[in-house]
């Protein structure tokens, strides 16, 4: 049954990543199109890291379906894109506070040393 939820969920995030695709060529041709303005840029910035992060997602559901497990690896690499694609778009719109950026980095931080963890303890075979 849980594999038909995750095959179910890689379908939707499949539609949802064609969405935004789609979505990213239209700001892309929004930025094109008005060069000057910088909130056409960043929405297109926005975007194009939105699909860097539903691309891990999707990696993380297709690797679930190939091992029946999370794996903490990828688990935290999802997590390193999402939280980079936070800081990304906070210091392109200059809207970041150095604490803001402090905890962000120490969360970074963190995620690294737990997908490094990973590497040197992987789980015991079965």
């Amino acid at each position: 049954m849980i594999d038909l939820i995750v095959v179910f969920l890689i379908m939707v995030m499949l539609i949802t990543l064609g969405v935004a695709l789609f979505s990213v060529l239209v700001d892309l041709y929004d930025a094109l199109r008005n060069l000057r303005h910088e909130i056409a840029i960043q929405t297109l910035v926005e975007s194009i890291l939105s699909v860097f992060v539903l691309i891990e997602l999707f990696r993380s559901f297709t690797d679930y379906l190939e091992f029946h497990r999370l794996r903490l690896r990828v688990i935290s690499e999802v997590a390193i894109v999402f939280v980079l694609r936070d800081v990304f778009i906070g210091l392109y719109s200059h809207s970041l506070e150095w604490r803001d950026i402090l905890a962000l980095s120490l969360l970074i931080a963190v995620l690294v040393g737990t997908r490094v963890a990973s590497l040197f303890f992987p789980p015991p075979q079965e």
